[in-house]
């Protein structure tokens, strides 16, 4: 089915954060490094996912959505994410080399200061 032929538009709203885990956590066992020694895992799944969507499902509008503050879950429910490890240090540091990738692919940033993404994209979701 081409664009022409839908009669509402296609929106993707992307998760940002379990996509960039997603990516690194795929290569954990023979991670990408550039020629700095930095781990690319992150970046480079995460291109590939923006690609792959963009060519089989070819979206009208595409938003990449990343958590934004501190969304307190923790004081409803203590126990929210209590079994998470904290952010590995690598991907910390790919993080800002994704936010340059998405700017690259001209896709919109969509955050909420106290909000998590899936938050934001569950309202959005809804209207």
């Amino acid at each position: 089915m081409n664009s022409e032929s839908r009669q509402q538009p296609r929106i993707f709203l992307i998760d940002a954060y379990a996509m960039i885990y997603r990516a690194f956590f795929a290569f954990i066992k023979r991670p990408l490094m550039n020629a700095k020694g930095e781990n690319t895992s992150a970046a480079y799944g995460f291109a590939n996912f923006l690609i792959e969507i963009r060519e089989k499902y070819k979206p009208d509008y595409l938003a990449v959505v990343f958590d934004a503050g501190n969304s307190n879950r923790e004081v409803i429910y203590p126990d929210y994410k209590a079994n998470r490890e904290k952010m590995p240090d690598e991907l910390r540091a790919s993080l800002p080399h994704i936010r340059e990738l998405v700017a690259g692919f001209n896709d919109t940033i969509v955050e909420l200061d106290g909000y998590e993404a899936d938050d934001v994209i569950g309202t959005l979701r809804s209207l």
